[in-house]
C-alpha cells in the first residue's frame, strides 16, 4: 500500500528591505527617512557656522616662521574633513552624530603649537593624536584613562576651555584689548581700544551678540548661522555702502564671483615627527597629550549625551560604541592630513536629534551639504571677525554651563577645578590649566595619606606635568 504524500507547500521568501533599512535599520529605531532628512539638514544649519569660525581661529596666528594660512585653504579644509567624517560616521557608526573642526582644540593648534613649530609639523602632531586615539579605542586603554581622572576634572576642562574660547572671540572682535601700558599697570587687558567701545566693527559685534543670545533664547534652529550671516549683511552694508569701519584681515566686501574650486592646498601638507625638534621632545609631548586629552574627554562626553538624547542608549551602552570611537579618532587624523585641526563629534548634533534623527542617515545628509559648501568657499572671505566672534563668545558660554555639575563642597576638588577653570583662559593655555588641576589633585590626595585614590596613573600624569612646568628651570641648571 503506497502512503499518499501531503503536497509541498512552497513558502515565499520574505520581502527584501529597502536598501536604506538594510543599512541604517530606519524603522528599527522609531524613525523614517524624511525625519532622518530634515535631522540631518537641521543639524548642518546648527554647526555650518565652523566652516566661518575655523578660519577665524587657525588664520588668526601665525606660526614659528611668521607664515600664516590661507583663509580658502582653512575653509577647504575644514569643509572637506567635515565632509568625509561625518559621512564615514554615518555609514560605520550609523549613528547621528556630525563631525568637523573641535572648537578648544583647534585654539590649542593656533596659539599654543603654531608658535613654537611650523604649521606642517603642528598637523603633524594632530595626525599623530588620531593614530593614538584609534590605538586606544581599539585597545580599550581610552575607557580606563577616562575612569582614571575625576569627573569634576573633566568637566572643569570643558568649563576652561569654554572661558577661553569666549576670550579668544572677545579679543579677535575687538572688544577686549591688550593694554598697551600692561607692564605700569594692573590692569593687562582692556575694554575696546582705550577703555571705551567705539567704532562701527565693535557695533557690528554687539548687534551680532544678541541677536545670537535671542535666537537661541528662543530655540529658532540654526541661530548661530543666522545671527552671523545678518551681521556680515550689516558690516558688509556699512563697509561697501558708506565706507565705514576699520575691519581688520578680513574686510566685508562682497566677492566678486559666488562659486570657486575648492582650494587643496593644505591637503597633505604634513610633517609628523618635526615639531618634536622645533619645539622640543618634551613640549611637543605635552601639546600631544593635551591634544588627546582634550580630543577623546570631549567626543565621549557628546557621543554619550547626544546618544541618550536620541534614546539610543541600552543598558547604560551606545549601539557600535567601539565603531564611533574608531571613526572619532580616525577624525583626528583626517584633520591632520587636510590641515583643518582635529575634527570631532559635534554637540550640535542634538539639534538634528531634536527634528527626529535616530541613524547615519542623518550624519550622511550632513556631509553631503559640507560638501556642497566647497563650491561656496568665496563666501566665507566676507565674513569679518566682528561678525563671526559672537559665536565664540555665546559657545563658550553655553560651555560654561557645565559647571553646575562640579561639586564644590568637596575640599578635595575645589582648588584643582578652580586651577583647571581659572588658568586655561588666565594664561591662555589649556595645557596649563589640565596640568595645574591635575599636579594639585594628586597633591592634595597624597598630603591627606590617600594617595591610592589618585592612583598610578594619574599620578604618572602629574610628574609628567610637573617636568614641564620647570622644564626651563631645568634647563637653566644643566646649562
Amino acid at each position: 500500500m503506497t502512503q499518499l504524500q501531503e503536497p509541498v507547500t512552497k513558502t515565499s521568501a520574505p520581502p527584501r528591505r529597502p536598501a536604506l533599512e538594510r543599512l541604517f535599520s530606519i524603522s528599527a529605531r522609531g524613525s523614517s527617512v524624511p525625519r532622518e532628512i530634515r535631522g540631518g539638514v537641521t543639524t548642518f544649519v546648527a554647526m555650518a557656522y565652523i566652516v566661518l569660525l575655523n578660519p577665524l581661529i587657525l588664520g588668526a596666528s601665525a606660526d614659528i616662521t611668521g607664515a600664516k594660512l590661507s583663509m580658502a585653504q582653512i575653509t577647504t579644509a575644514t569643509a572637506l574633513s567635515a565632509a568625509v567624517m561625518t559621512v564615514l560616521m554615518g555609514l560605520i557608526g550609523n549613528a547621528p552624530l556630525a563631525m568637523a573642526a573641535g572648537l578648544g582644540i583647534n585654539g590649542i593648534v593656533a596659539f599654543q603649537m603654531a608658535p613654537t613649530m611650523t604649521w606642517a609639523q603642528a598637523f603633524g602632531l594632530v595626525v599623530l593624536e588620531g593614530l593614538c586615539i584609534v590605538a586606544m579605542a581599539v585597545s580599550g586603554v581610552r575607557e580606563r584613562i577616562m575612569n582614571a581622572i575625576p569627573a569634576p576634572l573633566k568637566t572643569a576642562i570643558t568649563v576652561g576651555i569654554g572661558l577661553y574660547i569666549a576670550l579668544v572671540g572677545l579679543v579677535s572682535a575687538g572688544f577686549v584689548t591688550r593694554n598697551p601700558d600692561a607692564a605700569n599697570t594692573p590692569v593687562p587687558v582692556r575694554l575696546g581700544i582705550d577703555g571705551h567701545l567705539d567704532g562701527w566693527p565693535i557695533a557690528v559685534f554687539c548687534f551680532g551678540l544678541l541677536l545670537m543670545v535671542v535666537l537661541i533664547a528662543r530655540k529658532v534652529a540654526g541661530a548661530v548661522l543666522i545671527s552671523i550671516g545678518v551681521a556680515t549683511v550689516f558690516a558688509v552694508i556699512l563697509h561697501d555702502g558708506f565706507g565705514l569701519g576699520e575691519w581688520g584681515r578680513t574686510e566685508p566686501t562682497l566677492p566678486s564671483h559666488l562659486f570657486a574650486a575648492p582650494d587643496f592646498g593644505l591637503v597633505g601638507h604634513v610633517d609628523l615627527f618635526g615639531g618634536f625638534a622645533s619645539a622640543g621632545a618634551l613640549t611637543a609631548t605635552i601639546f600631544l597629550f593635551t591634544l588627546v586629552l582634550s580630543g577623546f574627554f570631549d567626543a565621549m562626553g557628546t557621543i554619550t549625551s547626544v546618544s541618550d538624547e536620541a534614546g539610543l542608549s541600552k543598558f547604560g551602552k551606545v549601539p557600535r560604541m567601539g565603531r564611533i570611537l574608531f571613526v572619532d579618532g580616525a577624525g583626528a587624523i583626517a584633520g591632520g592630513v587636510t590641515g583643518a585641526s582635529p575634527n570631532t563629534v559635534f554637540l550640535e548634533s542634538a539639534a538634528g536629534v531634536g527634528e527626529g534623527a535616530r541613524t547615519g542617515l542623518a550624519s550622511v545628509v550632513t556631509g553631503v551639504l559640507f560638501a556642497v559648501t566647497l563650491l561656496f568657499t568665496p563666501l566665507a572671505g566676507v565674513v569679518p571677525a566682528q561678525a563671526a566672534a559672537p559665536a565664540l563668545v555665546v559657545i563658550g558660554g553655553m560651555m560654561m554651563a557645565q559647571i553646575r555639575n562640579i561639586p564644590w563642597q568637596e575640599t578635595d576638588y575645589t582648588i584643582p577645578v578652580f586651577l583647571t577653570v581659572a588658568l586655561i583662559p588666565f594664561t591662555y593655555s589649556i595645557t596649563n590649566g589640565v596640568g595645574a588641576g591635575l599636579i594639585a589633585f594628586v597633591l592634595i590626595k597624597t598630603c591627606k595619606g590617600r594617595w591610592r585614590e589618585a592612583g598610578w596613573l594619574l599620578t604618572v600624569l602629574a610628574a609628567i606635568f610637573a617636568l614641564y612646568f620647570g622644564v626651563d628651570g631645568l634647563k637653566a641648571l644643566i646649562t
